[in-house]
């Protein structure tokens, strides 16, 4: 007899401490639950979850969170475009309105036969890593594309391949993520909307007489597209012609008038 009550004395303190931990455990649940906000879950779900950044919030989650939070729009995911747009905003209770689908457009023409090589390159295979070589790179023209493929391996989509030297995008596969704008450290890549026709194919704000010296089709600044522009949706500034696709028609006739047809579909 003896020897069951230590026994019944042990069980009865841990069984003590067993309900006091229980008691203490629901109490710090409820005071430090965390609510959960069900438009954010649900958003959540709508969202590609491609976690590409492209929205400018920290994967898709953060995105999720500040629409729910109303912080951002519901049309903010890039990649989801108008059909997730379509499907947050009846999530939210808010209308969206017309969404225009972007792409990447590189501003450069100078293919391997256009803007040639100064010298050859024998360093990494990186844009990044050739801009501190000499000339700011082996082609040419220092604002023009390299061609060693920082913007194709920044896609998660591959919707970017080197053509001839330079950078093209696959307009059908771009999500306009924006991972290749940033990848490129020449800036020569710009999302811009869908349906426009008309595009400058040069980045360089070099003087006519040396772009020319360099690339057979780069902008001379020289004005005329702007001219011929009867919606004044192109200025010229530090001798790069710029084009406003907000006020552009797709008109072509800066195209047609451009003698170095550099602006092209």
């Amino acid at each position: 007899m003896t020897n069951i009550i230590p026994m019944l004395t042990a069980a009865a303190v841990v069984g003590g401490t067993g309900i006091i931990i229980a008691v203490l455990l629901g109490i710090a649940d409820k005071k430090f639950k965390v609510e959960v906000n069900e438009k954010e879950l649900a958003v959540r779900d709508a969202l590609p979850g491609n976690n590409c950044g492209g929205c400018g919030f920290p994967g898709c989650d953060g995105l999720a969170a500040a629409i729910a939070k109303g912080e951002a729009a519901a049309d903010s995911c890039p990649v989801g475009g108008s059909a997730v747009a379509e499907k947050i905003s009846g999530i939210m209770g808010t209308e969206i309105g017309n969404t225009v689908k972007r792409v990447a457009y590189v501003h450069c023409s100078g293919t391997c036969e256009i803007a040639q090589n100064l010298y050859e390159y024998v360093g990494p295979k990186d844009c990044r890593i050739a801009m501190n070589s000499i000339h700011t790179g082996p082609k040419s023209c220092t604002y023009g594309c390299m061609g060693f493929g920082s913007c194709v391996d920044a896609c998660p989509f591959d919707a970017i391949e080197i053509v001839d030297g330079i950078a093209r995008v696959n307009k059908e596969a771009c999500k306009a993520c924006g991972k290749c704008v940033e990848a490129c450290p020449k800036h020569l890549i710009e999302l811009v909307p869908e349906t426009a026709k008309q595009h400058v194919g040069c980045n360089s704000n070099e003087m006519g007489k040396d772009i020319r010296s360099v690339c057979k089709m780069g902008c001379m600044g020289c004005g005329v597209c702007a001219r011929t522009c009867h919606e004044q949706a192109i200025t010229v500034t530090e001798c790069l012609a710029h084009i406003d696709y907000d006020l552009c028609t797709n008109c072509g006739l800066c195209k047609e008038k451009c003698p170095v047809h550099v602006i092209q579909p």
